[in-house]
C-alpha cells in the first residue's frame, strides 16, 4: 500500500486496522506498548504538547544536541549518496536540524522517516518539504525486522540511522540495539541518544501534569476519564543488566471497566493494574557498553549541558579476521 502526498511518498507495512487489532491483544494481555502512545489524534495531540510545554526534558535536551553538533554529525557521515532513516521519527523536529546541516554542506539526502503514527510521518514530511529534501517515509513498527525489510534494498547508499529523543530507553534497549546493529552496514552510522539515570531527579521528569495527560492519552481517546483509576510513575531497577533502570508507569481502575476496542470489549476489574510501557534509563557508560554488547563501535559522543543526557554516535565494528587478535 502507498500513500502518496505530493513529491513524497509514504510506504506502509502497519495498517491501522492491524494497529487496531494489536491494541485490543496488548489491552487483553493488560499492557500497553510504546507505539499506542502515539497514535490516535488525542495522543499525537498529547505529545505535541508535551514537546511545546518543555516538560519532557529529553525532548529538549536532544534538540538542544542536535542543533549544537549537527554540523559536526553532518561532516562525520559518509561522502556521495546518503540516507538518512529516522527510526522512531516522530513529528521530525529534531531530523529537521541535521538535514539543514546536510543541506548547508551541499549534501543532497533521501529522507526516511519510519514511525506507527501517520499523523507524526506526515509533520515529519513536512518537516523535510521545508528543508528542501527528498523524502520516502516508512508506517512501520521499527520494532519489527519484518515490518523494516524496504530498509534493506540492495545498492542503497550509505545511511545515518537516528534513534533520536530517548527512543532506544522508550521500547526495549538491549533487543533494539542489536536490531539496529544488524540493519547497519561498515559504511553506516548511528546517532543514538538517552538519559542518564539520576534516581529521583529521573522521576521528578515525568511525574508532572503534562506528562500524566500524555501518558493517559491513549485511555482518554477510549472513553475513559483519569477520574476512574489513577496514574502512577515509579523507578525500578533492570534485573537483566547493571547499570540499567527504568521508569514504570501503570494504571490502577478504582472500578470496573468496559472498553470498546476494535469493536470489541475489554474488561477490567477494579484494582486490576494495566502496565504501560516503561522509559529505560542508564547509569554513566552503560549506554555505550550496550552499543559495544551490540557491535557497534563509538565513533564520538556529545553530553547535554546539565550532564543528564548522552548522544552517540557509532559505526558498525569491523568484523574480527581469522587469527586475529581479541
Amino acid at each position: 500500500m502507498t500513500i502518496l502526498f505530493a513529491v513524497f511518498r509514504v510506504d506502509v507495512a502497519l495498517t491501522e486496522d492491524r494497529i487496531a487489532a494489536e491494541l485490543l491483544q496488548a489491552l487483553e494481555r493488560r499492557a500497553l506498548p510504546e507505539k499506542f502512545f502515539y497514535w490516535s489524534p488525542l495522543s499525537v495531540r498529547a505529545w505535541l504538547d508535551l514537546c511545546a510545554e518543555g516538560a519532557y526534558r529529553n525532548f529538549s535536551r536532544s534538540c538542544l544536541l542536535v542543533e549544537r553538533h549537527a554540523e559536526e554529525l553532518a561532516s562525520l557521515s559518509p561522502p556521495g549518496r546518503l540516507e538518512v532513516v529516522s527510526l522512531g521519527a516522530g513529528q521530525g523536529t529534531k531530523d529537521a536540524r541535521l538535514l539543514d546541516a546536510l543541506r548547508s554542506q551541499g549534501r543532497r539526502p533521501l529522507y526516511r522517516p519510519v514511525d506507527a503514527s501517520i499523523a507524526l510521518l506526515e509533520m515529519a514530511m513536512g518537516e523535510a518539504a521545508r528543508a528542501g529534501v527528498s523524502a520516502l517515509g516508512l508506517k512501520a513498527d521499527f520494532t519489527d525486522p519484518e515490518q523494516l525489510r524496504g530498509l534493506s534494498r540492495r545498492g542503497a547508499p550509505p545511511r545515518i540511522f537516528l534513534m533520536l529523543g530517548g527512543t532506544l530507553g522508550a521500547f526495549e534497549p538491549i533487543s533494539l540495539a542489536c536490531q539496529l546493529s544488524r540493519l547497519m552496514r561498515e559504511q553506516d552510522l548511528a546517532v543514538v541518544d538517552g538519559e542518564l539515570f539520576a534516581g529521583a531527579e529521573t522521576l521528578s521528569g515525568y511525574a508532572n501534569p503534562v506528562n500524566a495527560r500524555f501518558a493517559f492519552a491513549p485511555l482518554a481517546a477510549l472513553g475513559l476519564s483519569e477520574r476512574e483509576g489513577t496514574l502512577d510513575f515509579c523507578l525500578e531497577k533492570d534485573s537483566r543488566r547493571d547499570g540499567l533502570h527504568r521508569v514504570v508507569k501503570r494504571f490502577t481502575p478504582q472500578r470496573d471497566l468496559e472498553l470498546a476496542v476494535a469493536g470489541r470489549a475489554v474488561s477490567f476489574r477494579a484494582g486490576e493494574r494495566l502496565e504501560m510501557s516503561p522509559s529505560h534509563k542508564f547509569e554513566p557508560g552503560r549506554l555505550n557498553e550496550l552499543l559495544a554488547e551490540a557491535g557497534l563501535s563509538r565513533v564520538a559522543e556529545f553530553e547535554s549541558p546539565d550532564r543528564r543526557f548522552l548522544m552517540a554516535v557509532a559505526r558498525r565494528a569491523a568484523p574480527q579476521r581469522p587469527g586475529s587478535s581479541l
